[in-house]
C-alpha cells in the first residue's frame, strides 16, 4: 500500500491505526510502483514519475528496441480510417498474428500513466481495436518507435512558480470515416 500526504503527523497516526487491524511492515518512501520509478527532490520540492524501464520491457515485447526512433507521436501522412481494415479472409488472417491490442493497451498504460504526450495518438489507434488493418499497425509501431526516442522523458511535479501555458491545434474534416474535426492541446 503506498501512502501518500503533506502532514507527516497525520501519515504515522494511519500508518500505527492501519498496523493494528494489518500485519505491516514500512519500506520507507516509494522508488517504484506500478513500473513507474520515483525520484524526489526535496530541497527542491520536485517529485518525478518515469517509465523507462516500462518502455524498454514494451520496446523488446514488440521487437522495436533497435528501430528508428521518431521525433513526433503521430503524422499527419496516417490517414487511418476503417476503410482500411482487412476485407478478406488472407488479410483477416493476417492480421489476426499481429498483436494490436496488446500493443495499443501497452501504450494505453503509458499514455494514464507518464506519457500525457502519446493521448492524441493512442486515441485515434485505438478506434481500430475491433479490425485494425496494416496502415493502423503501422501507426501503433510509429507510436511506439516515437516512445523509443523519448523514453527518458519523465513526469516533474512542483518546484518553481506555477506557469500556465496552452498550445491546441486541428484538423478540418480530417477523419475519413465520419468527416468530423480533431483538435489536439
Amino acid at each position: 500500500m503506498l501512502i501518500v500526504g503533506q502532514n507527516s503527523d497525520k501519515i504515522r497516526k494511519l500508518k500505527k491505526e492501519l498496523s493494528k487491524s494489518f500485519a505491516m511492515k514500512d519500506l520507507g518512501p516509494a522508488k517504484r510502483i506500478l513500473g513507474m520509478s520515483i525520484s524526489r527532490d526535496r530541497k527542491n520540492w520536485k517529485l518525478r514519475l518515469s517509465q523507462e524501464s516500462y518502455i524498454e520491457k514494451v520496446l523488446k515485447r514488440f521487437n522495436m528496441d533497435k528501430a528508428k526512433p521518431v521525433s513526433t507521436p503521430f503524422l499527419s501522412h496516417f490517414k487511418l480510417s476503417s476503410k482500411q481494415s482487412p476485407t478478406c479472409e488472407k488479410e483477416k488472417e493476417n492480421m489476426a498474428m499481429v498483436p494490436y491490442s496488446s500493443a495499443v493497451g501497452s501504450l494505453m498504460y503509458a499514455m494514464i500513466c507518464t506519457r500525457p504526450d502519446i493521448t492524441h495518438a493512442v486515441g485515434v489507434v485505438s478506434r481500430f481495436l475491433s479490425k485494425p488493418g496494416r496502415e493502423h499497425w503501422n501507426a501503433v509501431k510509429w507510436i511506439i518507435r516515437y516512445l523509443r526516442g523519448t523514453s527518458k522523458m519523465s513526469l516533474c511535479f512542483g518546484g518553481g512558480k506555477p506557469e500556465l501555458i496552452g498550445y491546441t491545434d486541428a484538423d478540418m474534416a480530417g477523419d475519413l470515416d465520419s468527416r468530423k474535426s480533431t483538435s489536439g492541446y
